[in-house]
């Protein structure tokens, strides 16, 4: 099969052929239809994720057509259209019968601890606890924004801040997760307002519904947030993992405002100076997420199949494997608006 894979940190892909994936038990091969460029691509092209291993293929949001079965599987067969979760738990320890997926301890994550999917095929373990059948009326492109970006969001959202309507929302970053919680939380009734540096993401999220928008670059974005929404957001999700932001997003808060931090924080963010005095006279939530559990797929869907949610604004343009490196070498600065989903694996 064609693989692009990351063979030294910060190099271009390389573009090659590899042996087909056979399925595990439980496991099964899936012909991958589409899969999002992603910031945490980035992180493990740069060699900021300690998981990953080179060579590794990358990528890790992606839907697919199964195409072979391993011993075991009980749930799907070929021909099956599915998406993935970019967690893939195991189903049997502890924390996953109690719902907690997404720390699993025996967890496998496609692009950092074994082949991804930036390649015509990828092999999938625990198919049975982990996918969902691709709604047919769903585009691959968008569904494979669901499996990182748009779980992500909703797990912060409906999980960890549990976003009430009428709340205001605040979302530090107008990446792809961004414009996720961005549409996610207008979808569930709350009032957003979105903080970047780049002009035309501010713009392109006023285009998608923001109530308000505001330029980091042009002052004090805590406090342009708390005069935007009348005192401070009822909740904030820093969505880039850097400190600046999640300084900011704590700061725009109003008292027992919650906030989730959504951005993975590597390489020098890994540690942070935080204003725990601002957490403690606001009594303040502070909370991580990573991931969703694939048993939140339904609601997610059903918000989707119901016309109350249209992902279709969030993929900004659909590419080649060949123009994986580009879009990765694009996060060293910041990104044009949309999310980059490859759907052509030959080219």
């Amino acid at each position: 099969m064609r693989a692009a894979r990351l063979t030294a940190w910060r190099q271009p892909l390389d573009l090659t052929k590899v042996a087909d994936p056979a399925p595990g038990p439980g496991g099964v091969v899936l012909r991958v239809l589409a899969c999002g460029v992603c910031r945490s691509d980035w992180h493990a092209w740069t060699g900021a994720d300690p998981d990953v291993v080179l060579p590794m293929i990358p990528g890790h949001e992606f839907c697919g057509e199964v195409v072979a079965v391993g011993p075991g599987v009980t749930r799907w067969r070929e021909g099956d259209r599915v998406i993935a979760p970019f967690i893939l738990a195991c189903g049997r320890c502890a924390d996953c019968a109690a719902g907690h997926q997404t720390i699993c301890g025996d967890q496998a994550v496609p692009g950092f601890t074994l082949d991804g999917a930036f390649a015509e095929l990828i092999a999938v373990p625990y198919a049975d606890t982990n996918l969902t059948p691709l709604p047919e009326t769903m585009p691959p492109e968008i569904a494979a924004a669901l499996g990182c970006r748009v779980t992500t969001a909703w797990q912060a959202l409906t999980g960890r801040a549990r976003l009430q309507p009428g709340e205001w929302l605040a979302v530090f970053g107008g990446g792809g997760v961004g414009l996720s919680a961005l549409l996610l939380g207008r979808a569930m009734g709350a009032r957003v307002v979105v903080v970047d540096v780049v002009e035309d993401k501010l713009t392109h999220a006023a285009r998608l519904g923001a109530d308000a928008v505001v330029n980091a670059a042009q002052g004090d974005a805590a406090q342009a947030v708390r005069e935007a929404t009348g005192g401070g957001a009822d909740v904030a999700v820093e969505a880039l993992g850097i400190e600046e932001t999640t300084v900011a997003a704590m700061r725009s808060l109003r008292k027992l405002g919650r906030m989730v931090q959504i951005g993975m924080p590597a390489g020098d963010h890994a540690a942070m100076t935080l204003p725990m005095d601002v957490l403690y006279s606001g009594q303040l939530t502070l909370q991580g997420t990573r991931g969703m559990p694939s048993w939140r797929y339904p609601s997610l869907l059903s918000l989707i199949a119901g016309g109350q949610l249209d992902l279709s604004p969030l993929v900004d343009r659909t590419i080649p494997l060949s123009q994986a490196s580009d879009e990765l070498a694009a996060f060293d600065r910041p990104a044009p608006p949309g999310v980059a989903v490859i759907t052509d694996f030959l080219n």
